[in-house]
């Protein structure tokens, strides 16, 4: 049987997976276009990532996976001290991301190429910690790890609650998760399409 937190760790990957290739998707056809983005749609996206995956997501797997993994299998010690570096270096990733933005939004076309390739960095960046984490932790966390240690990582990812994952969302974030769905141009989203 799948310790629930595996399932919650991969299903919260494939709704930040969704957020960022969204934000690809939304920023190439608005270069296809040469028209600008709904900046406050990228912000609220942003703030989902920094929200969620980075506060939650991250820090759960950081105090309570991957130190029971390193005390169980001295083997994962290199992957987890990469993915912790990269977990320490997130919240300064996303301010990056929302400073060149906002430098777009308010100083113009001449920032969205600066934009553009920090989002394409970022999402690489992501998309590479996932696959490291879904290829070689989780499948040897769910080899190494007892069942006593499993109640107690899943009892903590299942109070996660994060709404791109279908729960319903809290009434502090319920406005950020309408916007997003609801803008984010169809076929993405809700949103009408781009014309």
């Amino acid at each position: 049987m799948t310790p629930a937190a595996l399932n919650v760790i991969r299903d919260e990957h494939a709704a930040l997976s969704a957020v960022l290739r969204s934000m690809r998707m939304l920023l190439a056809e608005h270069r296809r276009r040469a028209s600008a983005p709904d900046f406050g749609l990228l912000r609220a996206m942003l703030l989902y990532v920094d929200e969620f995956p980075e506060k939650l997501h991250h820090t759960k797997e950081s105090e309570l996976l991957f130190p029971l993994l390193r005390a169980r299998s001295p083997e994962a010690a290199e992957a987890l001290d990469r993915l912790d570096a990269e977990h320490g270096r997130g919240e300064a990733a996303i301010r990056a991301l929302e400073h060149d933005l906002l430098a777009w939004e308010v100083l113009g076309e001449s920032r969205r190429a600066a934009f553009e390739q920090a989002l394409d960095r970022y999402v690489d960046f992501y998309m590479a910690h996932m696959s490291l984490e879904e290829t070689q932790v989780l499948p040897l966390a769910q080899r190494v790890l007892s069942a006593a240690d499993w109640a107690s990582i899943d009892g903590a990812f299942l109070a996660n609650r994060d709404p791109l994952t279908g729960h319903a969302p809290t009434d502090e974030f319920r406005p950020l998760f309408t916007r997003i769905v609801n803008t984010v141009p169809a076929p993405i989203g809700l949103g009408p399409a781009l014309a």
